[in-house]
């Protein structure tokens, strides 16, 4: 499955009629390039998603039409993926590892229901060295639930602030 000519010349659209030329010349059936569209607007976008996640796709792959080829992250190429956020109470601080050496690793959750999950991604470096306090109401946002009712790719957005 071809979606993208590394190094090759031009926009993403030049590239993409490439690969669809490269692909109809080979005329190989186990050699064939992803396919490519354009969506007439924010709703159509969101239809699309929800669309490829109910099929189990994870989310759909966005591409400035006008953008060169680059290598590694660029922000021509996007991941459009759906979160969900919650909240729960931090419950202890768990300590970092390596670079982490000395300051926060996690934060251990708790979520209402009384499930403990550690919150590490998200957290910058300023926070690690000065945590919310136990007690405290964080928001964080995750992909989905596990088979066993957890967060999974939780991420660290906010404390919560009350009303």
């Amino acid at each position: 499955m071809i979606f993208e000519l590394p190094d090759a010349t031009g926009s993403f659209s030049d590239r993409v009629e490439r690969m669809r030329a490269v692909t109809a010349e080979a005329n190989l059936p186990w050699l064939q390039a992803i396919p490519q569209f354009r969506l007439p607007s924010d709703a159509a976008l969101r239809k699309m998603l929800d669309e490829v996640v109910r099929g189990g796709g994870e989310g759909l792959m966005l591409h400035r039409a006008d953008a060169p080829y680059e290598t590694g992250r660029s922000s021509a190429l996007l991941k459009l993926t759906p979160w969900q956020d919650g909240e729960a109470v931090v419950v202890a601080h768990l300590p970092g590892k390596g670079k982490y050496a000395g300051m926060l690793g996690a934060l251990q959750m708790e979520m209402g229901d009384g499930r403990r999950f550690s919150l590490g991604s998200g957290l910058s470096d300023v926070l690690r060295r000065n945590p919310p306090p136990r007690g405290t109401l964080v928001t964080y946002r995750y992909r989905e639930f596990t088979q066993n009712g957890m967060p999974r790719f939780p991420r660290y957005l906010r404390v919560r602030d009350e009303f």
